[in-house]
C-alpha cells in the first residue's frame, strides 16, 4: 500500500503492555530464522526495540537436545521480557514446548502461524495453519492453558489471495486467551512479494480489543509511524529492515518521539557496532561456527559502501576470528580514508 501524505512532526510515541511486560516503546524486532539470535536481539534492544522474538523453536522434542536448538533457548543476560516463539502443527507436541521453554527461562510464548518457508508449510506448521481453523483453535488452547506467561501469535493475512482469513483467526486468537496479534501484510502464497496490505490489519484491530503488531515493509521512520497512524496498531515489528541496521530502532524511537530524523551512523560508529556484534558472534557460537554465522551480518553491513563487495569476497574465504576482524578493520579504514579525501 502507497500512503498518499507524511504524516506530520510531533510526538506519537507510546507503550505496549503484553499481560504483566510494560514494554519501552512501540517496537519489536520481528522472528527470523538464523538471524535474531541472542547476540542481534541484545543489539536491537540496545538500540531502543522493546521486544525482541527469538528464533522459532521446534515443537519436535527430538531437537530439543541439539546444539543449534540448545542456543535459540539461550537467554543469558537477556534484557527482559525474554520471549521464545514454537512452531509446530500438534497441539500436544507445541504445549509441551510452551512449558519446556517456559522453564528455561522464557517470559512470553509466542506461536508461528507466520512462517512461509516451503519446508515449514510442508509439515503443515507456520502460515499453513492459517488453512485449519479448527486446529488453529485447538493449538492456542492447549498452549494457553499449559503455560501461566502470556502467550501470543503471529499470523499472515491468509493462505493466499483468494482465502484471507485473518479476521476469523484474530477472533479464535482473542477467544482463546492470546494476548498480543502480530500480522504480517501478506498472504503466504505472495512470501514477501507485493506490497503490504496495511487495510487488512487496519480492520482486523478495528475488529478485536487484542493488541495489534503491524509488520511488513517498515523500512523507516517515516513508514513506521504512517503504519501506526494508518492502522491503529499498537505497535510495529521490524525484521528485514533491521539486518545491518540494528540502529533502525533508535532512529524509529526518536522519530516517533520528536518527529526528527536522526542522521545515519559515521564510518566510526558504524565501524564499532559492527565489531562489538562480531565478537558477541564469536562468544556466542565460538570460532567455527561464529566466522560463518558473522559473514552474513558483515554482508549486510557492507551493503551499499564503497568497496562493499570486494570487502565480502574477502571475508568469505577467511576461516578465523583474527583474519575476520583484520578484514573488517582493514574495510573500514579504508572508508575513512575515503571520507577524509573527499571532505
Amino acid at each position: 500500500m502507497l500512503f498518499r501524505s507524511k504524516a506530520q512532526p510531533g510526538s506519537v510515541i507510546s507503550y505496549m503492555q503484553i499481560g504483566p511486560y510494560k514494554l519501552r516503546n512501540q517496537l519489536v524486532l520481528a522472528p527470523m530464522a538464523g538471524v535474531t539470535d541472542r547476540p542481534f536481539r541484545q543489539l536491537c534492544k540496545k538500540f531502543g526495540a522493546g521486544l525482541a522474538v527469538s528464533e522459532m523453536v521446534s515443537c519436535n522434542s527430538a531437537l530439543w537436545g541439539s546444539q543449534q536448538t540448545l542456543r535459540r533457548m539461550d537467554h543469558v543476560g537477556e534484557v527482559e521480557p525474554r520471549t521464545v516463539q514454537i512452531a509446530g502443527a500438534d497441539p500436544v507436541l507445541m504445549a509441551q514446548a510452551a512449558s519446556f521453554n517456559v522453564e528455561r527461562g522464557a517470559q512470553i510464548i509466542d506461536i508461528n502461524m507466520g512462517c512461509p518457508a516451503r519446508k515449514v508449510c510442508n509439515v503443515m506448521a507456520g502460515s499453513a495453519l492459517l488453512q485449519n481453523e479448527g486446529l488453529v483453535r485447538q493449538i492456542l488452547d492447549a498452549v494457553v492453558a499449559a503455560v501461566e506467561v502470556p502467550v501470543t501469535l503471529k499470523i499472515r493475512t491468509g493462505w493466499d489471495p483468494e482465502h484471507r482469513n485473518a479476521h476469523r483467526i484474530a477472533r479464535i486468537a482473542e477467544q482463546a486467551g492470546i494476548q498480543a496479534l502480530a500480522i504480517h501484510g501478506r498472504t503466504r502464497a505472495c512470501a514477501y512479494k507485493g506490497g503490504a496490505e496495511y487495510e487488512t490489519i487496519r480492520t482486523v484491530k478495528q475488529a478485536i480489543s487484542l493488541p495489534v503488531i503491524a509488520n511488513g515493509d517498515i523500512t523507516s521512520p517515516e513508514i513506521a509511524r504512517q503504519v501506526l497512524e494508518f492502522t491503529g496498531a499498537d505497535a510495529v515489528m521490524i525484521g528485514r529492515a533491521a539486518q545491518g541496521r540494528p540502529w533502525i530502532f533508535r532512529e524509529i524511537e526518536h522519530y516517533l518521539a520528536t518527529g526528527e530524523l536522526l542522521p545515519e551512523p559515521g564510518v566510526e560508529e558504524t565501524r564499532t557496532i559492527m565489531i562489538e556484534h562480531l565478537n558477541n558472534l564469536y562468544a556466542f557460537y565460538g570460532e567455527y561456527t561464529g566466522v560463518r554465522v558473522a559473514r552474513k551480518h558483515i554482508a549486510w553491513y557492507s551493503k551499499g559502501h564503497h568497496n562493499g563487495a570486494g570487502f565480502r569476497q574477502r571475508v568469505n574465504r577467511v576461516d578465523t576470528i583474527d583474519e575476520q576482524l583484520r578484514l573488517t578493520h582493514a574495510f573500514f579504514d579504508s572508508l575513512s580514508a575515503t571520507r577524509e579525501m573527499a571532505a
